[in-house]
């Protein structure tokens, strides 16, 4: 299996709905812009938000089985995607891209 790296490419934070329709919270996200993970055997990453890697796993397990070229031609890279995360107030973008074996 190829190792996969996830990297944290954009975040936003839409204050407007945050403001109209989420209850107070004292923590919310951990990822910081740069960050990378590695997945190894498709497996979540140590310390990898849930819901984020619950909106990824498909596609990283996929790519670390060789497979790629999703949506047929969508990422100019064929052994990468671009996946958010599924928070609707502060959505985290990341690029997932199969390591080259050595």
């Amino acid at each position: 299996m190829k190792k996969v790296r996830i990297t944290v490419m954009k975040m936003a934070e839409y204050q407007d709905l945050i403001e109209k329709y989420e209850n107070p919270i004292e923590h919310t996200c951990d990822m910081k812009l740069g960050h990378t993970f590695l997945s190894e055997n498709g497996e979540k990453p140590e310390n990898f938000c849930n819901s984020a890697w619950e909106s990824m796993a498909y596609f990283v397990k996929e790519l670390a089985n060789g497979h790629g070229n999703f949506y047929d031609g969508w990422m100019k890279n064929k052994n990468s995607a671009m996946i958010s995360c599924n928070d609707g107030f502060r959505p985290v973008s990341f690029l997932i891209e199969a390591e080259e074996e050595l």
